[in-house]
């Protein structure tokens, strides 16, 4: 989406769609599960976790990043990948107010059709 388009859409559909992508890869899925149960890891435990190289695992981990709901902090050379556990709960809210706001809508619609 270029930037000029960004003015014509609400903020929250914005935020829910970065969400929503970073989301929409199995890979990130399962970095996110592995950085779940171990709480903190470096790109190399996720390279022994997963089945991909360590350039796809970081440029996967930057897309995450992104969107916030992963940090980074550098230890030196190494750097730590972690949950940002309040941003992934306020995102995940904004996608489920955005869910019942449809089922409102739709509920209105059915509403009015009797």
């Amino acid at each position: 989406m270029t930037i000029k388009k960004r003015g014509y859409f609400e903020e929250s559909s914005i935020e829910i769609t970065e969400f929503t992508k970073a989301l929409a890869h199995p890979a990130r899925l399962e970095i996110l599960e592995t950085l779940a149960q171990n709480q903190i890891c470096n790109c190399n435990d996720l390279v022994r976790k997963l089945p991909l190289a360590q350039s796809t695992i970081s440029q996967h981990l930057s897309e995450l990043k992104s969107t916030g709901i992963v940090s980074r902090e550098t230890d030196g050379t190494r750097s730590q990948y972690a949950i940002e556990w309040d941003e992934l709960e306020v995102q995940f809210n904004q996608l489920v107010d955005f869910a019942s706001k449809l089922k409102r809508l739709k509920a209105m619609r059915v509403a009015a059709a009797f």
